[in-house]
C-alpha cells in the first residue's frame, strides 16, 4: 500500500453516510496523498475496526438531534450537516500506512467516522498501549465518557453507589467505581440478561425492584426518563444524582415534589465534551484519552462488545443495531 500511495496521489475510500433519517449508504470519495506541503504533518490511516455508539449515533440515525445542538453535536471529522446527509462517528482504530517514519505501522485510535481509509493530522491520533488489542480499543470514546462521568460524580472511599442503566457507558462507570476501596456498587437495569455482563465486570447487579436506597452517589445512564425517575428515589439525603443520558429533542418529565426538596438532592448533568472545572487546569482531552486507552487493557471489558459485522454490511445492519428495542452493547465494525 505504501508504494501504491506514493505512485497514485488519489486514493479511493468508502465511508458510511446517514443519507436520510433511518437510512444509510456507502459513498466513495478520493483522498489526496500526500497532502499539500503547506499543511501540518498528516498521516494516512487504514481502518481496522470502528465502534457504533448506541447512544449518540442512535439519536443521529433517528433524526432526533435538535437544531439548537447542531454545532455542539458535531463529531471532530464529521462531514455533512444534521439532520442528513451526514458522515458521523468517533471510534475508529486503524494502522498508519503513510506519514512520519516514527508512526509507520503503528496501531492508533482516532475520533473518525466509519471509513476505510482517512487522512488526518498527526495530533488527531493516539497510539494504542502495547497490551491493548485493537478489537477492544473501539471502546475508547465510551471509556472517556465514563471517566468524565465518574469525575463529575466524585464518588469516594466506602460510598454506596447506584448506576442506573447497564449499557456500555453505565457498565464502564460501574466498573470504574468498583475499583474505589470500600465502595458498594450496584448496576441496575430492567433487562435481567445484564446480570451476566455485570458478573463479567465484577460488579453487583440489581433489577429496579431490588435497587439499594439511601445511596451516597447515583449515576444515571439508561437513556430512559423512567430510569432517571428511579435514580432520584435511590439517593440519600444531600446526595447527588448525575445525569449522563442525553435525550436529544425528547422532553423528560420529572416529579420534583415528594422527597426531592426535603432530601436536598442535587441533579447535575455530565457531558463528555467538557472537562470538569476542577480538572481543567491540569487535564486536557489528550491526557484523558490516554487514560481511557490505558484502562481498556483489562480483558474483562471484552464483554461489552456484543456483536461484529463487516463494513460492507453496515447500510443493511445499522437499522437493526440502532433499533429502539435492540439489546446491543457496542457493535464492532470490521474492515477487511
Amino acid at each position: 500500500m505504501a508504494a501504491a500511495a506514493a505512485e497514485d496521489s488519489l486514493i479511493k475510500a468508502k465511508a458510511f453516510w446517514m443519507s436520510a433519517k433511518e437510512n444509510g449508504e456507502l459513498r466513495e470519495s478520493r483522498l489526496e496523498w500526500p497532502p499539500h506541503a503547506s499543511q501540518p504533518p498528516m498521516v494516512l490511516v487504514k481502518a481496522l475496526y470502528s465502534g457504533i455508539s448506541r447512544g449518540t449515533e442512535s439519536l443521529v440515525w433517528h433524526g432526533r438531534v435538535p437544531p439548537s445542538e447542531y454545532q455542539r453535536m458535531r463529531a471532530p471529522f464529521q462531514q455533512g450537516e444534521f439532520p442528513a446527509p451526514v458522515k458521523y462517528g468517533y471510534a475508529s482504530v486503524g494502522q498508519v500506512e503513510e506519514g512520519p517514519e516514527e508512526l509507520l505501522g503503528q496501531t492508533v485510535f482516532c475520533l473518525f467516522p466509519h471509513q476505510e481509509r482517512y487522512v488526518v493530522p498527526v495530533d488527531a491520533l493516539m497510539p494504542l498501549p502495547a497490551m491493548l488489542p485493537p478489537e477492544r480499543a473501539v471502546l475508547a470514546a465510551n471509556m472517556e465518557t465514563a471517566i468524565n462521568g465518574v469525575w463529575d460524580a466524585a464518588p469516594s472511599v466506602g460510598d454506596r453507589i447506584a448506576v442506573v442503566g447497564a449499557g456500555v457507558v453505565g457498565s464502564l462507570v460501574a466498573w470504574l467505581c468498583q475499583a474505589i476501596p470500600g465502595t458498594q456498587v450496584s448496576l441496575i437495569d430492567i433487562n435481567p440478561q445484564r446480570e451476566a455482563l455485570a458478573r463479567e465486570l465484577g460488579v453487583a447487579f440489581a433489577m429496579p425492584g431490588q435497587a439499594p436506597s439511601e445511596c451516597d452517589c447515583v449515576i444515571h445512564a439508561s437513556g430512559n426518563p423512567e430510569g432517571l425517575r428511579q435514580a432520584l428515589t435511590l439517593a440519600g439525603p444531600e446526595a447527588s444524582v448525575i445525569e449522563m443520558s442525553w435525550y436529544g429533542e425528547r422532553e423528560v418529565t420529572l416529579s420534583l415534589g415528594e422527597a426531592f426538596h426535603s432530601r436536598r438532592l442535587t441533579l447535575r448533568s455530565s457531558q463528555v465534551g467538557k472537562l470538569p472545572a476542577q480538572r481543567q487546569p491540569r487535564w486536557g482531552y489528550r491526557r484523558r484519552l490516554e487514560l481511557a486507552l490505558y484502562l481498556l487493557q483489562d480483558p474483562c471489558l471484552d464483554a461489552l462488545i456484543s456483536g461484529e459485522s463487516d463494513f460492507s454490511e453496515l447500510p443493511r445492519r445499522m437499522a437493526t443495531i440502532l433499533a429502539p428495542g435492540s439489546t446491543e452493547l457496542c457493535h464492532r465494525v470490521r474492515y477487511l
